[in-house]
């Protein structure tokens, strides 16, 4: 069978288990794809051999009929997760040539489930962007194009490699991470679907660290389906993780009956921003529409402090990522920068630190480092804080009032040209994540589901915020808006 790696994780699944495919097959077309599609940029670390001789063994065990879900199929890792031996520096020179000793736990746990890794996805720099721009790999680059010139597009940031491979075909599915939005907008901007589970439904070891209270990892994939299959093998408690949920994890993919008869879903008057496009305002009534018609009751809420939750997100993420990238020193371990005689131990760092850290991830550090200052603390980190917990408490009193789910747009914009921002305000390209950092501040699950296309025929994404630990009830709704929408749109192959 050709094309094998156009497939996703729940029909590749049945192929392996009817026997009409094998793991290895599945991988070396995954492979011959990654070749072909270099123009991209979406792969940096490239794990052929290894691949390989994962596939062997997922083949023996299906043939033995020990086979999770995810046996057998190739995958690839965002490079912010540990993998132990293979190159993992989270896009940052600081990190260049690092290869941990360890295994994250969610590829672990991937790997523990017979997932075939095809090696590590490019991403912006620790994390820290919208556009795969602060990449010290260089920008990963979206298959899209629109239909009227050829401009180069962003994948959407931080996990826009993982959103560009799965976009076109280059794995059956991917992790991310998602510290404001990194799953949901590159999903958004490349027609895939991503989800961002429960803060603490996933563990964070041997994830590199962001901003420890709003980092979640999630799958990306190619449908809601896979979405279910690929979270269920990556959820779990973690004792090594101090954050981690001690909860069941459900059987997602038996909960996607696409009934959500009775459902009542939030529309929440505060995302009409000024100056939505007109595009993002249809998309977000017709998507209502699709709910309402699937037997949904559409109720319209307010969460007052959503207005806050902007320059919330940048002061608390900019305060926990200068505390996390304090132990980028060049002492113990990643780049140690060259010293002149009678260099001390302070212009170590100082070199070390600005060699190593791109211009993105230098200007959050400062910005965390100041708000984190005496005199200022305060004044801008305790009062962020404080905003957070009453984001928090405007869900909380939304779900008590008896809202199942809160429908919104993902992202403002269909995803824009590489470099078309450079020359901007940084809180210009800030704004890209409107739309989802609540879902972070808060901790709860959200989704996005390919819904639509805009005028130039670039994909656009809907956006589902659900109850906390209540991933399968969420993702059977995003499964009858996936159903109801019917996006089959692919990127026209120009790589």
């Amino acid at each position: 069978m050709s094309d094998l790696n156009k497939l996703g994780l729940a029909d590749a699944r049945d192929l392996l288990r009817k026997g009409e495919t094998t793991s290895v097959e599945l991988t070396e077309s995954c492979l011959s794809a990654i070749d072909a599609a270099g123009a991209l940029n979406a792969f940096v670390h490239r794990t052929p051999e290894l691949a390989l001789e994962r596939a062997r063994a997922a083949d023996t065990r299906l043939a033995a009929g020990d086979a999770p879900a995810m046996c057998g199929l190739p995958i690839g890792i965002k490079d912010l997760f540990c993998t132990k031996g293979v190159d993992s520096q989270a896009a940052s020179n600081i990190l260049k040539g690092f290869k941990p000793e360890y295994e994250s736990t969610v590829s672990q746990q991937l790997q523990d489930a017979g997932a075939v890794m095809l090696g590590k996805l490019n991403m912006d720099e620790f994390a820290m962007g919208s556009s795969n721009e602060s990449s010290a790999y260089g920008d990963a680059i979206s298959p899209w194009r629109r239909s009227d010139d050829d401009t180069p597009l962003t994948p959407g940031g931080s996990s826009g490699g993982s959103a560009a491979a799965v976009a076109a075909d280059l794995c059956l599915a991917a992790t991310g991470t998602d510290t404001g939005g990194s799953i949901r907008q590159p999903a958004a901007f490349t027609g895939t679907v991503g989800i961002k589970p429960t803060y603490g439904r996933c563990s964070r070891w041997g994830i590199v660290a962001f901003a420890s209270s709003l980092d979640q990892a999630g799958p990306m994939t190619k449908s809601v389906r896979d979405a279910a299959i690929m979270l269920e093998a990556m959820c779990g408690y973690d004792a090594k993780d101090s954050t981690s949920a001690n909860l069941a994890v459900p059987n997602f993919e038996a909960m996607l009956t696409g009934d959500i008869k009775g459902k009542k879903i939030g529309i929440p008057r505060e995302y009409s921003i000024d100056g939505m496009p007109a595009e993002i305002s249809k998309l977000w009534r017709d998507g209502t529409e699709m709910l309402k018609s699937a037997g949904a009751d559409i109720v319209d809420i307010s969460l007052p402090h959503t207005k806050y939750a902007l320059p919330a997100y940048y002061v608390i993420a900019p305060a926990e990522a200068s505390s996390n990238l304090a132990r980028y020193d060049g002492v113990r371990f990643g780049h140690r920068a060259s010293l002149d005689a009678g260099d001390g131990i302070t212009e170590m760092y100082e070199k070390t630190r600005a060699e190593g850290f791109g211009a993105e991830v230098q200007r959050r550090v400062m910005v965390g480092t100041y708000v984190l200052s005496a005199g200022f603390y305060d004044a801008y980190y305790n009062r962020a804080r404080k905003v957070r917990t009453l984001i928090k408490k405007d869900f909380e009193d939304v779900f008590a009032a008896g809202i199942d789910a809160i429908l919104t747009p993902t992202t403002p914009s269909a995803a824009f040209g590489l470099g078309e921002m450079n020359d901007a305000d940084p809180v210009q390209m800030y704004l890209n994540d409107v739309f989802t950092i609540t879902v972070n501040l808060a901790g709860l699950p959200g989704i996005s589901v390919p819904t639509g296309l805009d005028a130039k025929g670039l994909p656009l994404g809907l956006q589902l915020i659900g109850k906390p630990w209540d991933e399968g009830d969420l993702l059977n709704t995003a499964y009858a808006l996936e159903q109801s929408a019917g996006f089959v749109a692919k990127p026209a192959r120009w790589w």
